[in-house]
C-alpha cells in the first residue's frame, strides 16, 4: 500500500518541479498558486506582515529538495544551489 501524500507534500513537489523547470520560483508565484489551487488555509501572515507558506509546506519542501534549493532573501525566491 502506498503512503498517503499530504496536500503539503503535493505543494512541495510542485514547488520543486517549478524550480527544476524554471530555475527559480518566486515566493509571490508560489503563494498565488497555493491560494488559487488549495486555499488560504495553507498560507499565513508573518509577524512582519508578509504572506507566507504554511510551516508544514516549508518542512515538506525542505525534505523534498534535500538541500539542493536555496532561499534568496533579497529577491524573495528559491533557486537551485
Amino acid at each position: 500500500m502506498e503512503p498517503t501524500v499530504t496536500t503539503e507534500q503535493q505543494i512541495a513537489e510542485w514547488m520543486v518541479d517549478q524550480i527544476r523547470e524554471q530555475g527559480v520560483l518566486k515566493q509571490e508565484d508560489a503563494i498565488a498558486h497555493v491560494r488559487a489551487e488549495y486555499g488560504e488555509q495553507y498560507l499565513f501572515t508573518s509577524e512582519s506582515g508578509n504572506i507566507s507558506l504554511d510551516k508544514e509546506i516549508k518542512k515538506a519542501f525542505r525534505k523534498s529538495h534535500g538541500g539542493r534549493v536555496a532561499w534568496d532573501r533579497d529577491g524573495f525566491f528559491w533557486a537551485w544551489t
